[in-house]
């Protein structure tokens, strides 16, 4: 029987899990290594963050999801891989597999950035339940008594929807509390121009971004890296100081310490069209961990973001690839990579399309709707359903 361990029970990895549950059914062993026991539909973090969520809203327990399919789970940390023997180890166990699956996310390199983080310095995040309990709380100060905001991204990010996602709503939101004047909102990001998110832009979005900016009076900072955070104040490496009361901002990603040797200088792991490892042949790498040039140099480093979407994509093809050679078959022929994000705004949504993520791109589209509003929130429920009963084949 094939052992079949896999990192990580967020999005890619319980995907993997149970499409290799589905495909090979008793002819393989299969393990999900996680030290975090939840999963969280990250996508609605910034609505825990506002207030319009709560932690039980958007958390499954992965031990109870994974039971009934016969798959294991190991609630520890991976410390770090063998590849050459093919084996994991946590503090207490040494696990061997003959395929191993990455989807371990980022790690969130706040120490790169002098009093960046919301552990050890003086801003706040989005990026895990934890933070973004505890961003809540700093939201609330701030309805208490009111000063500058600033949101976005620091050099190094490849995740810049929830950012945006949150100036408009915390914008919307003041404007209905009638505190907006009293509330100054900065944006402060590493992109080259709003709306570029990694990806050069995404069709018209930066006169979108800037146009919807100008009508809330956004003030955005683009093109700008972060020399050190103190308490109350940004500051750039160009010299601009910028006040905050409330400062949330998306840190360096990684690749998380026990996988990043398998990787590039940043940690993020290099793969074929199957999200093979390049190297080692029984090594799957999907999600944030796997490697993505960007589609262009930009003054200030970003990175490419592979969303919940993408890395359910990757997952799937993982899965099919690691089925069709335990079952001597043809390999499966990897889904182009595209992203669909529906994006909050407060009083209003938008959907944004891209197919392939990056340019040039057969399809491209960004509308505006509070449609789009319930359609996330739609989604929501539809993928923690789907999560709750293991059935990661649908679309």
């Amino acid at each position: 029987m094939e052992k079949i361990v896999i990192l990580g029970g967020s999005f890619g990895g319980l995907t993997a899990a149970f499409e290799i549950k589905r495909l090979l059914g008793g002819k393989a062993e299969i393990t999900v290594v996680s030290d975090d026991e939840r999963f969280v539909f990250l996508p609605s973090l910034p609505w825990l963050i506002m207030g319009h969520r709560r932690p039980d809203d958007i958390t499954l327990k992965v031990s109870d999801i994974l039971k009934p399919k016969g798959i294991d789970f190991i609630n520890e940390a991976a410390i770090r891989i063998e590849p050459d023997k093919s084996k994991v180890f946590t503090a207490a166990k040494e696990i061997p597999y003959d395929y191993l699956i990455i989807s371990t996310g980022p790690h969130l390199s706040f120490d790169e950035i002098p009093g960046l983080g919301p552990d050890k310095g003086c801003t706040d995040c989005t990026f895990t339940l934890d933070h973004a309990v505890k961003t809540n709380l700093s939201w609330k100060k701030i309805l208490d008594e009111p000063g500058p905001i600033v949101l976005g991204s620091a050099q190094g990010v490849s995740c810049f929807g929830p950012s945006y996602e949150l100036a408009f709503e915390m914008d919307a939101e003041l404007r209905k509390r009638k505190m907006r004047h009293k509330t100054p909102i900065f944006y402060l990001t590493s992109e080259p121009y709003l709306g570029h998110m990694g990806v050069g832009g995404l069709g018209k979005s930066k006169r979108f971004f800037e146009d919807e900016f100008a009508e809330r009076d956004i003030k955005p900072i683009v093109n700008q890296a972060i020399e050190e955070v103190t308490p109350g104040e940004v500051r750039l490496k160009d010299g601009t100081k910028i006040p905050f009361k409330l400062a949330m901002i998306a840190p360096p990603f990684k690749g998380v310490p026990a996988v990043a040797p398998l990787g590039n200088p940043r940690g993020f792991i290099p793969v074929d069209k199957n999200y093979r490892h390049t190297k080692y042949k029984n090594i799957f790498t999907i999600g944030v961990a796997m490697a993505i040039a960007p589609p262009e140099p930009t003054p200030v480093p970003t990175g490419v973001p592979k969303t919940g979407f993408m890395t359910v994509t990757m997952a799937k093809t993982a899965a099919a690839t690691i089925t069709s050679e335990i079952k001597n078959e043809p390999l499966p022929t990897p889904e182009e990579l595209s992203v669909i994000c529906l994006m909050d705004m407060g009083n209003t949504a938008a959907y944004m399309k891209a197919s392939p993520v990056l340019p040039p791109r057969q399809e491209v589209s960004l509308k505006k709707g509070i449609l789009f509003r319930s359609l996330k929130a739609a989604f929501e429920k539809y993928f923690l359903w789907k999560m709750k009963h293991g059935l990661a084949n649908l679309p």
